[in-house]
Order: structure tokens, then C-alpha cells, then sequence
């Protein structure tokens, strides 16, 4: 199953309840750095008392199949949060962050960890796969489920072997990029 999660720009109301509102299954926030970060982001996916979510959906109730009246009893307290850790702060402050209440997923972002690391894209780099196995175990220790960028076959196996349960495989603008390219080399070729 592939629930449909919606990455956001930021943490930011007006970018978070949209989303819901149509019918996003969860978020998925950039730019951790901390618990508060992390507790902010929790409390955008949770209606009040228990968070700040403002009550809307208008289309997300015929997405879930419940009245309009039904969702926020059946459905609201069901979006996922899943965070992006790819600062240098997030790998120091890991711990705290895990202990926040409501976080359903943490995706280790690679690239933009390595650069921020500032060995950009050398993910063989000592600085990087510290701080990837410090995140891994912190993660895996608090139960927490966890992801990264698998993009071929044996890293996709290297991470389900150790662990991770949400693999991105794949982005888009590089997807379409390679369509792209594809299709220029058929329109080129004459046999």
C-alpha cells in the first residue's frame, strides 16, 4: 500500500491544511532541527485540544469516504507525520527528537545531510556515515519507523536489511528527467 503523504515546503499552516483538507493521508516536513521543530510539526496534524489544526475538510471527507460531520471523529486523529532529518542539528539533537509524541516516521535526506555535513554527495564520507549509523540506531532504538533514498536494488536490500521500512525510491524531476532523455534518443534513432 502507498498511502498518499504530501511533503511540504516548510512547517507552515498554509501549506499543511490544504494538503489534509484534500485528503493527504499524512505530511512529510523538511528542515528538523530540533523537538520543538518536531512538536510544532505534530501539532499542525492534530485538531484541539491536541493541536492547531483547523477544521475543513471539505473534500477529504469524500476522499475517506465519511460525512462531513464524520471525518474529524473517524479520521482526524489518523494523519501520519513523518520528518525529514537532514541537519546537522537534527543529528545532534536525535534523542530529543524522538521522544516527541506523534511522529510516525523519520526519513534520513542523504544528500542534504552530506552537504550540510559539507562533503556533498560523498556518502562513503566518515562525517556522513557517523552521523547516518548515530541517527539509525536513535531511531531504531526508540521504535521509531525509518527511511532513506534507496535508489538501486542493493541499497534498497542494504536498508531493508538494516532496518528502514519507508524507502524512497526514486524523484520525480530525475524520473522525468531520464523520460525525457529516453524519448529524445528514440526520436533520434533511425532503426
Amino acid at each position: 500500500m502507498c498511502p498518499p503523504l504530501v511533503r511540504v515546503p516548510r512547517r507552515d499552516e498554509a501549506w499543511v491544511k490544504p494538503a489534509l483538507d484534500l485528503g493527504a493521508e499524512g505530511i512529510v516536513f523538511p528542515q528538523i532541527r530540533t523537538a520543538e521543530d518536531a512538536a510544532e510539526c505534530v501539532s499542525l496534524l492534530r485538531y484541539p485540544p491536541d493541536g492547531r489544526r483547523g477544521w475543513g475538510p471539505f473534500v477529504a471527507h469524500a476522499r475517506w469516504g465519511v460525512g462531513l460531520l464524520e471525518y474529524l471523529p473517524q479520521r482526524g486523529d489518523e494523519s501520519v507525520c513523518v520528518l525529514l532529518i537532514e541537519t546537522r542539528a537534527a543529528v545532534e539533537n536525535i534523542e530529543a527528537i524522538c521522544r516527541v509524541e506523534g511522529v510516525d516516521g523519520m526519513i534520513i535526506a542523504q544528500f542534504d545531510l552530506t552537504t550540510e555535513l559539507g562533503v556533498s554527495g560523498r556518502f562513503d564520507a566518515p562525517e556522513f556515515r557517523d552521523a547516518f549509523a548515530h541517527l539509525e540506531r536513535a531511531i531504531l532504538d526508540a521504535g521509531i519507523p525509518i527511511g532513506a533514498a534507496a535508489l538501486t536494488r542493493e541499497q534498497t536490500r542494504m536498508l531493508l536489511d538494516r532496518g528502514h521500512r519507508l524507502l524512497v525510491h526514486g524523484f520525480d524531476v530525475l524520473m522525468l528527467g531520464g523520460l525525457v532523455r529516453q524519448t529524445a534518443e528514440w526520436r533520434l534513432d533511425k532503426t
